[in-house]
């Protein structure tokens, strides 16, 4: 008797607080994105799974280090049970607390529409060095595909929404190693594969299977594709474009001193990002050009590493780039790269800086529109390896769960899911 007693007061408790506004369960998931969060890179995950699920998601900027708005979801709690993500179960009554606190500061919220199709263009025996994007996007859970020059000359960015690039040689020198590294196994293997590719694909050279790599890149995003780079992929990729009927790679093939009128040739209305950059006419010099500020390969020249800092957007009037830019630190250890920085001087007109070192001559990270689609460049190679030499263990992200550097390539995952708003003017 008193068993059944206790029940229907639970009962009539339970009802009571349903008709005084409590529910009994949450309706939406809060996942933080400040220093509450335990685990800042697999919460892109558990949003990307969301999208994956089409459910609806928010990108809520500027709010509390860029904070994701889910819906409660038994999935989803599980999910983010098992990778230590932070959530807090909110109702009706908290959202609307928060979309009134948005709407009366520098924050806004931007729906998430759908999970984009994600391509790496990795080779298909990556160098015995890793890839930060392989990394983040492997550790956060987040599905991508694996294409390399064949799938990109078949039209295969046709099938995906979102491309990155690591530290791949677009001028088809192979990032001048062969000056330290002709005989390393790695490195010989690494060459001849490309060379067969080449020759399997009808192309003469590897410079030129590269070049033709790089048009179908430069045409993906002006057809409205979205490009990020990193490392040496970011400068290479522009050279490239810039110089489709200059022979950069001359030097590299016979030894000798580039001509000296090759950066006259240059034409740089193709290019996205840079203009006006003069190319390394040495074979046996390891830089590229002068966009690299760094210039962290060349003996002499090499500069020491600072920290950079993350322009403070508004989140009303440039929603793109402060989806960009979402962190919870602004201030963030600088690291190294085959390309570590750009030159400011080598910057087009209109271009977006997104991070800068203060009082130097060079910004670490960059962002533009090109015809219908964007590009973002991210300067140096592995956020939580700030030296990253060739033969370096993989970086254990395991042990750097909350790293901002490493938010700011899963930003650019996400990017392309929002759905776009016109801006305020």
């Amino acid at each position: 008797m008193g068993l059944r007693r206790s029940a229907s007061r639970a009962v009539a408790i339970g009802a009571g607080l349903a008709l005084v506004g409590l529910p009994l369960r949450a309706q939406f998931l809060l996942v933080p994105m400040d220093d509450a969060q335990q685990n800042h890179l697999k919460a892109y995950g558990l949003t990307f799974a969301a999208l994956k699920a089409n459910l609806k998601a928010e990108w809520l900027l500027n709010y509390r280090g860029g904070a994701f708005l889910l819906p409660d979801n038994a999935d989803l709690r599980k999910r983010a049970a098992l990778d230590g993500v932070s959530t807090e179960p909110t109702d009706d009554g908290g959202v609307a607390a928060l979309r009134a606190e948005i709407a009366g500061g520098n924050m806004e919220s931007v729906v998430l529409e759908r999970a984009p199709r994600i391509a790496i263009y990795t080779p298909p025996m990556s160098p015995p060095w890793d890839d930060a994007v392989t990394l983040a996007l492997r550790y956060a859970g987040i599905e991508y595909t694996q294409i390399w020059d064949e799938e990109v000359l078949r039209d295969g960015l046709a099938k995906v929404d979102w491309v990155h690039l690591f530290h791949e040689d677009f001028t088809g020198q192979m990032n001048k190693l062969h000056i330290s590294f002709r005989d390393a196994p790695w490195f010989v293997a690494q060459r001849e594969r490309a060379m067969q590719t080449a020759s399997r694909l009808g192309y003469a050279s590897v410079p030129a299977l590269k070049k033709e790599v790089a048009e179908r890149l430069r045409l993906f995003v002006e057809r409205g594709g979205f490009l990020f780079a990193m490392c040496g992929a970011t400068e290479t990729l522009e050279l490239a474009i810039a110089g489709r009927n200059v022979d950069i790679a001359a030097a590299w093939a016979d030894g000798t001193p580039m001509d000296d009128r090759a950066d006259d040739r240059m034409d740089w209305n193709r290019s996205m990002a840079f203009q006006n950059a003069h190319l390394e006419r040495s074979p046996f010099t390891n830089s590229m050009s002068d966009i690299d500020g760094h210039q962290v390969n060349v003996p002499g020249r090499r500069q020491p590493l600072g920290a950079f800092t993350l322009f403070a957007f508004s989140a009303k009037f440039d929603p793109v780039a402060a989806m960009l830019v979402q962190d919870h630190r602004s201030v963030i250890p600088d690291f190294y790269g085959v390309t570590t920085s750009f030159t400011k001087g080598t910057l087009k007109t209109g271009v977006t800086v997104l991070a800068f070192e203060e009082g130097a001559p060079w910004v670490k990270y960059i962002h533009g529109d090109y015809g219908k689609g964007s590009w973002t460049f991210l300067g140096g190679h592995d956020p939580e390896d700030p030296q990253h030499n060739i033969g370096a263990a993989p970086t254990d992200l395991s042990l750097h769960p909350t790293s901002p550097g490493y938010r700011l390539i899963l930003n650019n995952v996400l990017f392309p899911a929002a759905k776009k708003k016109p801006l305020k003017t």
